[in-house]
């Protein structure tokens, strides 16, 4: 039994439901893990207080009134007796079980007491009494599948299909961990939390042992071990480095000597370069791309957006004049994008900017020997193939300007190594961020004024693009009338958001970059932008919608100069998890905060390794146990177990999640 459809008793109408919650078979079905558990029990109502969540049982002293207020909201209410008292119920949007609701009906209910009126508003109700304890698993659901229906049809099938155990049997001994289809059973099916917990327990490392013996596969298999043979003189590079207009730091000088030492080794580079909005990164890639050039190979540089790759391109095109460099983007004529292709085919082009459709199936090298690229565009191991498939095998770096906490960084990029860089170059004044509450306002507006009155470029940062009924968020366009309200006769105001087409974007984007513009609001999409360094205050409001890590981003737009440069963050909530930011400049403190605050989220998503969104584990809260198994599958990969017969199944596994098999 592999497919939904074979599942007895269920329809097409039930498996799109499943499909709908990324169930896409049996085994995504049995993996399909409760993210909760209720823990139900007989409150004792003479320890009750006003506004507690309480449960009740007993049978129903009258038959149920109804009462619809909508057409999509009714109310029902009726008096249930509990041996000690008669409390009155009312329970929303259950009209339809009226008639099951009959005197003497045994119930049990849920919800919210309201001491006042001896009464419970019911979230939940279920027929017959409590007689003990009852643990239910809460599945994510949707308002077409229900918890109770998921689990039901989970029950369904366990038992009935073989479920593998990815633990070496050394490993559950060495951990005293259950057997998988125990922990898959009790996971479903709880008795009691103990068991619970040791049945999660057993889940979480299963999951955590694959992800790292994946992560460490990818690091040591062949895939990276062919990599390009370069033989080039240091001092070429040094030359190159001292001629440029400005000092590198330290950080930079020392993230270039590992990527020349990753270029020269038979070793395939997959390094990530991380460091602050700011702390030159960018010049960085630029030695990299040098060093290859030098070796003879094509270098390829992808953008998140065109206009940040049109601004790498001019900012390369100054810094190495002899080299031939091209800009491939979207807007490109036929005849144009034709010729670079045909160039890029003959080996005339050193160096290609672009976005990702730098690898895409019609853009042929003679000979791509590096490829550079920012974190958003992460190399798929299909990627790699792809490029393999056209005979090349070019090395990786990878450019991130959200630095990582350890802990990201040993599950996120445990398949790289990793160059950072902690200090900002010379002359830049760390940006100053103040807090504001929004009776503040006015301030703010003075402050906007100073800046506007200096000539200086200001950023405006609104959470949503359009008006909400269920929100009183500032969005793009109440902020853009406010701001004309203000400063319509001493400044030119532009609007930028994600809904607006790229031209539209880029537009609004080089008039802000040449001054045309000088407030611009806008939503996020700024967060990876151009850099502007007449831009010397953003102003963000309902800033605790974001992260620590999502603000820093942003504040990283402005003190892009020798100038005082200022964030405002305007909000009336949680200011003590914002004071962070009023506190340091410092992007990894920001992310470790941010992290501890956080959790980990769904980090993953679609991989280079596969789906690895955890389905049990939680970085933050099983980091000890995902230390474990780092070392387990490290140890493990390098052992005679992972060659015999009886773990081939895992074997299997990893080599189809890296698609190498």
């Amino acid at each position: 039994m592999e497919e939904l459809n074979e599942i007895k008793g269920i329809g097409i109408n039930t498996i799109k439901n499943l499909n709908d919650l990324g169930i896409a078979n049996i085994d995504a079905l049995i993996h399909y893990f409760p993210f909760r558990y209720e823990v139900i029990k007989k409150t004792n109502m003479n320890e009750a207080m006003d506004g507690d969540k309480v449960t009740i049982d007993g049978i129903c002293e009258n038959t149920p009134s109804v009462f619809y207020i909508s057409r999509k909201l009714n109310k029902m209410t009726f008096r249930v007796n509990t041996g000690y008292r008669i409390i009155k119920i009312t329970i929303f949007n259950r009209a339809f079980l009226k008639g099951k609701l009959v005197v003497g009906k045994e119930v049990t209910l849920t919800g919210k007491y309201d001491m006042k009126h001896n009464e419970i508003v019911a979230s939940d109700l279920r027929f017959g009494l409590l007689e003990k304890t009852v643990i239910e698993p809460i599945y994510h659901s949707s308002y077409k599948i229900n918890s109770k229906k998921i689990n039901k049809i989970v029950n369904s099938v366990l038992g009935k299909v073989n479920i593998k155990d990815y633990v070496p049997d050394a490993l559950n001994d060495k951990y005293h961990f259950m057997d998988k289809e125990r922990a898959v059973f009790l996971a479903h099916n709880p008795s009691n939390m103990r068991s619970v917990n040791e049945a999660l327990n057993k889940l979480k490392y299963e999951e955590l042992f694959l992800f790292m013996l994946k992560m460490n596969f990818l690091k040591n298999n062949s895939l990276l071990a062919d990599g390009l043979k370069r033989e080039v003189d240091y001092q070429k590079v040094l030359d190159f480095i001292d001629g440029l207009p400005f000092k590198l730091t330290q950080d930079q000088l020392d993230s270039i000597k590992d990527i020349y030492h990753d270029l020269t080794s038979p070793k395939r580079m997959n390094r990530l370069l991380q460091g602050d909005v700011g702390s030159g990164k960018t010049i960085v890639s630029f030695v990299a791309l040098y060093i290859n050039y030098l070796a003879g190979y094509q270098g390829a540089l992808m953008a998140p957006t065109e206009i940040l790759a049109l601004q790498h391109y001019q900012n390369i095109k100054k810094l190495l004049p002899s080299l031939k460099v091209a800009l491939l983007k979207g807007k490109l004529k036929a005849k144009e994008r034709r010729e670079i292709l045909d160039n890029l085919k003959q080996g005339k082009i050193d160096i290609v900017i672009g976005t990702h459709a730098l690898i895409s199936d019609d853009v042929i090298y003679r000979n791509l020997g590096l490829v550079i690229t920012d974190e958003q565009h992460r190399f798929g191991v299909n990627q790699r193939g792809n490029l393999k498939n056209k005979g090349l095998t070019p090395d990786i770096l990878y450019m991130s300007a959200t630095p990582i906490p350890r802990t990201y960084a040993l599950t996120l990029y445990g398949d790289m190594d990793i160059s950072s860089i902690r200090t900002m170059p010379k002359g830049r004044k760390p940006v100053k961020t103040i807090l504001k509450k929004d009776k503040e306002i006015k301030d703010v507006l003075y402050m906007m004024l100073d800046e506007l009155k200096q000539k200086h470029q200001i950023y405006v940062i609104a959470p949503l693009v359009e008006e909400s009924e269920n929100s009183d968020m500032e969005n793009v366009y109440e902020l853009e009338s406010k701001m004309n309200k203000a400063f319509g006769k001493v400044a030119k105001i532009g609007v930028l958001h994600g809904k607006m087409k790229p031209t539209e974007k880029d537009e609004i984007m080089d008039k802000f970059k040449n001054n045309d513009i000088q407030i611009l609001i806008s939503t996020t999409v700024i967060e990876v932008g151009v850099d502007v360094a007449n831009a010397t205050m953003m102003v963000i409001f309902d800033s605790y919608r974001f992260g620590l890590s999502a603000l820093h981003q942003l504040r990283g737009r402005v003190g892009r100069n020798d100038l005082d440069s200022y964030c405002i963050l305007i909000t009336d909530r949680e200011t003590k998890r914002l004071k962070v930011l009023t506190e340091t400049n410092d992007g990894f403190k920001v992310s470790e905060e941010d992290f501890l605050l956080r959790g980990s989220g769904d980090l993953f998503g679609e991989r280079q390794s596969g789906d690895m969104s955890f389905k049990v584990a939680d970085i933050r809260h099983d980091y000890d146990l995902l230390l474990k198994a780092k070392e387990d599958s490290e140890r493990f990969l390098k052992s005679e177990d992972y060659l015999d017969e009886k773990n081939s199944h895992i074997r299997d596994l990893v080599m189809q999640s890296v698609n190498l098999d």
